[in-house]
């Protein structure tokens, strides 16, 4: 029986098949036959969740054969992507034609069907998540078609599932090919320095305002703060590229970083306005509860988007992330901090740590129910909901 683990290596399954695709009439093939067998079929990227969105008894769909930068439209800026491509090769393509995407995450080793299916963002307070970058989805069906929805859609239900879909958690059929909006090609320069806690949060708001980027790491038990903050930039790329903190180049070049140690993580939401205080209340608990902990907790800004099930939808909010060591318990400290999170409204990263049920998802986001209406109908079997999606729809 085959055996996937994700990245941290916390999460795995052992489905009763694990198939690589390499069209997308291959993959509604598979999900056809799941679907008539009455199995369950999920898509797998590059594992970076740290949610068990994945794991099922019945088939994985590898995408690792959908790669690649298809159709380019240069006085649209769009591009059709193939859903297994891996972010790290896609802005040299795309700078080749004079494009890029608009933003990105630290981590450029997801998918692009597996960051657009989970909300994946970067920082910067008007900027937005890659989700609500989509605007076209091919998929494939449990009824074995192949499909395309887009913003342009004319069918109401086509239009309400692109709406839908650019969040999709994998959960409307097997994404194979995702139409982004682009932007012209930029450059990049980026500034780090060593500042306290406090003097940072004093000035984050003023920070975000007068920088495209900026976020920063505090490490606990002390009272220093790691920030960065990134611009566009007309200076030519300086090679090779300098250490985190001090790179000018492509921005596919100036926002990823190298992050190799397995570890998990939580991530929520925090409307911008609260973010300050929330911050002070995790620090209070690490230093109190936890003060064995020493992985850092990152701060960053992001702005409104329009995404159903995104914890950014509607407002401008500040995300702030706690990790542990893939070989430590996380579980106790994780959800101390949930705690905290909820009480400032905060939302959760679809692809980080939570522990909410249904009820508590539906209540964090407006749209659950139109999204649930349009995933309903598209796939009435269930065939692409696993054990953890399935447990949020009862």
């Amino acid at each position: 029986m085959p055996k996937w683990q994700n990245w941290s290596g916390l999460i795995e399954a052992r489905p009763s098949s694990y198939r690589q695709v390499y069209s997308a009439q291959e993959a509604a093939g598979l999900a056809k036959r799941a679907a008539q067998t009455g199995q369950i079929i999920r898509a797998v990227g590059s594992g970076h969740s740290h949610q068990d969105l994945v794991g099922n008894d019945g088939t994985i769909v590898d995408l690792i054969g959908l790669a690649g930068v298809g159709e380019i439209d240069t006085a649209e800026k769009t591009a059709w992507i193939f859903a297994g491509s891996k972010i790290h090769t896609l802005g040299a393509a795309l700078c080749t034609a004079g494009l890029a995407l608009a933003n990105q995450g630290d981590i450029d080793q997801q998918t692009l069907a597996g960051a657009t299916a989970t909300g994946t963002h970067g920082t910067g307070l008007k900027l937005r998540n890659l989700s609500s970058q989509v605007v076209g989805v091919e998929l494939a069906t449990s009824e074995g078609e192949v499909i395309e929805c887009s913003a342009d859609s004319s069918d109401p239900f086509l239009h309400k599932l692109w709406r839908a879909s650019r969040l999709h958690l994998g959960a409307f059929g097997i994404v194979t090919k995702i139409k982004m909006q682009l932007v012209e090609s930029y450059k990049l320069a980026e500034t780090g320095w060593q500042a306290t806690l406090d003097e940072t949060l004093e000035q984050f708001e003023k920070l975000c305002l007068e920088h495209r980027h900026c976020e920063f790491f505090w490490f606990p038990q002390t009272d220093k703060a790691q920030v960065k903050c990134i611009d566009e930039t007309q200076a030519e790329p300086s090679y090779p590229l300098a250490e985190e903190g001090s790179r000018v180049g492509w921005n596919y070049e100036v926002l990823p970083n190298h992050r190799p140690v397995k570890h998990s993580e939580m991530e929520y939401s925090v409307p911008f306005e609260r973010a300050i205080d929330c911050m002070k209340d995790i620090q209070a608990l690490l230093d109190k509860d936890f003060r064995q902990i020493k992985w850092p907790v990152e701060f960053r800004g992001q702005g409104a988007d329009d995404v159903a099930l995104s914890p950014a939808c509607g407002k401008d909010v500040v995300t702030i992330s706690v990790h542990q060591g893939a070989e430590e318990e996380d579980e106790p400290y994780f959800r101390a901090c949930e705690e905290i999170f909820l009480s400032y409204d905060g939302k959760p990263h679809w692809g980080k740590v939570n522990y909410l049920n249904g009820e508590q998802m539906e209540s964090l986001h407006e749209g659950w129910g139109s999204w649930w209406e349009v995933r309903n109908a598209i796939d009435p079997s269930k065939t692409f909901l696993n054990y953890y999606l399935r447990s949020l729809s009862d």
